[in-house]
């Protein structure tokens, strides 16, 4: 099977793709939700192609290899020994976040969510009527980090959950050890559990850091977490619905269960297959795709900083770049960068509205020509 062409451009018109059906019979170029424009692994393909090929696609357990590869792969990259039953399979990492907030506490308590993040860390506890308390997070040597005086500070005796992200959607920060074990202080001191989204671990862009799950630390940070992963936006198989849940502690992962019967339905067949093929055979196509993400980001950062009223900080992980536009003083950034051609996330979406959210993980030539747009579009906006 022919390996993926990163820069090969993959028409994806027709398709009902959510992305680019956004956009239908425009010229604006969708960077916004946070699915690539690579195809997926030749594994995850072949591994579909073989079992379509079988024909029957009835009701479906998880299936036993499946687990043991995600017990082995938390071995291999982080040294973190987990139980084939702390898995709890899901067909999406946003339901997880739903459920979490309902499994814990109840209506009417508190749930911490840091600020600039991901929309459905503000939602899912209003849907599961919990108070959001929204904790801005700071900058600090141009990295979005927990202001962890500020988080502790919000605390009150109704809270008994946080909301985490890492790597963190949208600012692309991976937290280090001692930021981790900072959280992981406050939560055992006032007892909080907390639900992990890691759903970028595998999209670390820097070489020389590395993820490092919050359940991993110790026994105490185990059994007061609830981690959320999936192979989706790695290997570009979100359509397919295959997340998972990593539960230690027995009562909390029989909270996160009950709250789902009747509720959540099963991953279907073909998402736990694309799943296998993804991480029985993936890795060195994402070592790949990685080098190629690394040089988009190296050339988003350096054009766009070279355009009067952007800034773009580093990027440690993911494929999306948090773009603050205040400088340019746009009444409505999200419509002028659409008049531009350039569909992105509003910032006010993830709680800071001098903000845009741009997915670079396409071709070249279309981030090229991206970059194109944005810089005559500013450069026609801002005064000589």
């Amino acid at each position: 099977m022919t390996p993926t062409n990163f820069d090969a451009f993959i028409d994806r018109s027709d398709t009902a793709s959510q992305k680019w059906e956004r956009y239908r019979d425009t010229e604006i170029l969708p960077m916004w939700v946070a699915d690539t424009d690579f195809m997926a692994p030749p594994s995850v393909i072949q591994a579909l192609q073989q079992r379509v090929a079988h024909g029957v696609f009835g009701y479906t357990n998880t299936p036993a290899e499946l687990n043991q590869l995600v017990i082995d792969r938390m071995q291999s990259l982080y040294e973190w020994e987990i139980e084939t039953n702390w898995l709890v399979w899901l067909p999406g990492l946003v339901c997880g976040l739903n459920l979490a907030c309902r499994a814990v506490g109840e209506a009417g308590d508190h749930v911490i969510s840091p600020q600039p993040v991901y929309p459905p860390f503000v939602s899912a506890p209003h849907l599961s009527k919990r108070k959001v308390i929204q904790v801005p997070m700071k900058q600090e040597n141009d990295r979005f980090i927990l202001d962890f005086a500020v988080l502790e500070s919000s605390i009150t005796p109704d809270t008994h959950m946080i909301l985490f992200c890492n790597p963190h959607n949208p600012g692309g920060s991976v937290y280090r050890k001692e930021e981790l074990d900072k959280l992981a202080a406050i939560a055992k001191k006032h007892q909080l559990i907390i639900c992990s989204d890691e759903i970028h671990c595998d999209l670390i862009l820097e070489e020389e850091l590395k993820h490092i799950p919050l359940a991993s630390l110790n026994s105490d940070s185990a059994s007061r977490t609830i981690t959320l992963m999936a192979p989706s936006k790695t290997y570009n198989i979100a359509g397919l619905g295959c997340s998972f849940a990593i539960i230690p502690d027995e009562q909390l992962r029989k909270q996160f269960i009950n709250v789902r019967k009747g509720i959540v339905p099963d991953v279907n067949l073909l998402g736990y297959t694309a799943a296998i093929g993804a991480y029985q055979a993936g890795d060195d196509w994402n070592q790949k795709q990685l080098s190629y993400l690394r040089e988009n980001r190296d050339y988003l950062i350096q054009e766009l900083n070279q355009i009067p009223g952007l800034k773009l900080n580093p990027i440690e992980a993911t494929y999306l770049a948090w773009i603050d536009i205040s400088a340019a003083k746009l009444e409505n950034p999200a419509r002028f960068f659409e008049e531009a051609g350039i569909g992105m996330s509003p910032g006010r979406d993830f709680g800071d509205a001098n903000y845009m959210r741009l997915n670079f993980g396409c071709p070249r030539p279309l981030l090229e020509e991206a970059v194109k747009r944005i810089k005559s579009a500013l450069l026609n906006h801002l005064p000589a």
